[in-house]
């Protein structure tokens, strides 16, 4: 019984030592935080979408507050958002290009062909754990919306073909597409970049288009169009962003419509080269 009280009071007494010390270092060492930051994020959108930057709206107020950011980076809020921040701070605004979603993929499937018809759990994500999903294309969009269930926003919906369809207002460039596309098609961008190539298989030649009729068979003729703009590499044009890029020239003899300009409705214009593609129904299947 000795020993057992002994151990006791033992423990009891480096708990009250160790706690002292936590107290000790939290009144020494302890900042306090400005005020500013509740209220900062308080004329936040609460959206926590990551697009200026940072994980969320309280690491983004705490930016604004030291100066590290600036209210226009918010490219969800609305601009009298953005306003009642810079006038509460007593900072400029500033400024923040809207960065949206972008689909390399442009194969649906009136154009596309399957070589497989997956029956299973109805979403991308699982269609792409049995052989790639059976989409000829072993790069392309599958068409099953796990990027239209992902997004929080109703940015996202899926087209008459089973592509996916980013409204460029409602996109807050969160990356949740990204992430849930198993095939790795999304990507975000500045909504300035409307120069776009809509397609990610890396294959060359026109056998391509038996799998696709829009595939890009890197035929190079963008490249030759867009000197320095455009470079042809690892079998798929590379847009240059760094330059200036608002042209539509590189697409004007594009044979598949594979590098389009997207307009801010989300439509993509081809060049008057491209094949045209009326059909809205399946794909019919390759004849043996």
């Amino acid at each position: 019984m000795f020993l057992i009280l002994v151990a006791i009071a033992t423990t009891g007494g480096l708990m009250f030592l160790l706690a002292s010390l936590l107290i000790a270092a939290n009144r020494k060492l302890y900042v306090p935080e400005d005020p500013r930051i509740d209220v900062v994020e308080g004329l936040l959108p609460a959206a926590n979408c990551g697009a200026c930057g940072v994980p969320g709206c309280r690491q983004f107020a705490e930016a604004l507050v030291s100066g590290a950011a600036a209210p226009g980076q918010c490219t969800v809020s609305s601009d009298a958002g953005r306003a009642r921040i810079a006038r509460f701070l007593g900072v400029d605004v500033g400024a923040g290009e809207k960065r949206v979603a972008r689909l390399a993929c442009a194969g649906g499937f009136n154009v596309a062909r399957n070589r497989a018809r997956y029956e299973g759990i109805p979403t991308c994500g699982g269609a792409a754990l049995v052989a790639g999903g059976g989409k000829s294309c072993s790069w392309g969009c599958l068409g099953l919306g796990d990027c239209d269930v992902a997004c929080d926003f109703d940015a996202i919906s899926m087209s008459a073909v089973g592509l996916p369809i980013v409204d460029e207002i409602l996109c807050t460039a969160c990356g949740d597409c990204v992430d849930a596309c198993p095939k790795d098609l999304f990507s975000v961008h500045p909504i300035s970049h409307r120069l776009w190539v809509a397609c990610a298989n890396p294959e060359l030649g026109d056998d391509l288009l038996a799998d696709c009729e829009v595939a890009c068979t890197a035929c190079g003729r963008c490249e030759r169009d867009g000197p320095g703009l455009i470079t042809i590499q690892a079998g798929l044009p590379v847009v240059d962003y760094g330059r200036h890029h608002a042209t539509k020239v590189p697409i004007e003899r594009c044979p598949t419509g594979a590098i389009v300009w997207l307009d801010p409705s989300g439509v993509a214009e081809k060049g008057p080269a491209a094949t045209k593609i009326i059909r809205l129904g399946a794909r019919p299947e390759a004849s043996t």
